[in-house]
């Protein structure tokens, strides 16, 4: 079966910080049009990556406390907004899937927004719907550590899942129509924030934990609740994340920076470690990749599975898969898999537009 077009949309990429990294969002230094070889993602391999649509993590380190956080976090969402305006051929602002079915009939990749980390709204609720008024409709409840009301999948737990704030500012977000994004979070957190919505959460970018045993991915039990909750799980592409061996490997690495006395959360720091020891790591696979999204099918549902690469979000990427023009390479080796042409469309962006048109519909309801 020959594949044909199905305008992916991704649900994370971290090209805001990689930007802020890389040039301080000058535009005249890494031109997104011209291409940026020096990252994952640029104006050129988008289109060739057939993405139609993309959630843009405004990502800030969870090290970033109260309002040093938001700060950094409206810097995000302001590059968000100013290379819209820079490109407005290539790019449309997006904040409700129907923008997104505009989008894709103008030929402009829908740009929507998503919030990595509770700690960028500094435990205001008042933050929170300021943040959506200027775009994000996601919102990862954590990231790599705690906030004050969720545990983080990759810290030790406080709370044994979220306190009262935490189901408030759920239910805000349910109120005011922001998707709840559970990557990242304890498992503790994914059961107990799906008992508490009214709305379709979403896992923005996480993987299979049955299929690679990372507590960044799902476990099975709470993939099996996405389908009374009618929300969606996008897979990941971080080899750590897919790859049991490379997850072996990138332990040793930080194991190795402990060792050195380092802080085996900073990615500075463990990816130093991974360049050093490069010519030792393990190859993730597009076959890895596609494992795990056959499992999230398999447990949760056809209707219930997505992309979300976190392209520019991990220092190396599985073979094939290197930057945001590999997608018609996985959706291929998907057809060699023979995958239906319903169902690669659910895959690519049907699902998550369902979700979408739900929080909307929850929001316009309460």
């Amino acid at each position: 079966m020959e594949r044909s077009r199905y305008d992916v949309i991704d649900g994370h990429n971290d090209l805001p910080w990689a930007m802020r990294e890389l040039c301080r969002y000058d535009f005249a230094v890494a031109d997104l049009a011209a291409g940026v070889p020096s990252i994952q993602t640029d104006i050129p391999r988008l289109r060739a990556g057939e993405v139609a649509g993309q959630f843009w993590s405004v990502y800030v380190p969870s090290t970033l406390k109260g309002g040093s956080a938001v700060t950094a976090t409206l810097e995000q969402i302001d590059f968000v907004h100013q290379m819209l305006e820079r490109y407005p051929a290539d790019f449309a602002p997006a904040t409700t899937a129907d923008d997104v079915d505009l989008a894709r009939s103008q030929g402009r990749i829908a740009s929507l927004i998503g919030i990595e980390g509770g700690h960028s709204i500094d435990e205001s609720l008042a933050v929170l719907r300021k943040m959506y008024d200027l775009g994000a409709r996601y919102m990862t409840l954590t990231h790599n550590d705690n906030v004050p009301w969720a545990d983080s999948a990759t810290d030790e737990p406080v709370l044994g899942g979220i306190n009262d704030f935490g189901r408030d500012v759920i239910r805000e977000m349910n109120r005011i129509g922001m998707i709840v994004d559970l990557s990242h979070v304890s498992a503790d957190v994914m059961r107990q924030s799906i008992a508490t919505t009214r709305a379709s959460v979403m896992f923005s970018h996480s993987s299979a934990r049955a299929v690679c045993d990372s507590p960044r991915n799902v476990p099975d039990d709470v993939l099996a609740m996405l389908a009374s909750n009618d929300g969606i799980c996008m897979v990941t592409f971080v080899p750590s994340f897919v790859s049991n061996d490379v997850r072996r490997w990138y332990q040793e690495c930080r194991e190795t920076v402990v060792e050195r006395g380092g802080n085996p959360k900073s990615f500075s720091e463990v990816d130093a470690v991974a360049i050093e020891r490069a010519e030792s790591m393990p190859q993730a696979t597009i076959s890895d990749v596609c494992a795990h999204i056959e499992h999230v099918r398999d447990v949760a549902g056809i209707d219930h599975v997505g992309i979300g690469g976190d392209f520019d979000g991990s220092l190396l990427m599985p073979t094939g898969l290197t930057d945001v023009a590999g997608y018609p390479r996985l959706l291929d080796a998907l057809v060699e898999r023979k995958w239906s042409t319903d169902d690669l469309d659910k895959l690519c962006r049907a699902n998550v537009l369902r979700v979408l048109r739900n929080v909307e519909d929850v929001a316009g309801h309460a």
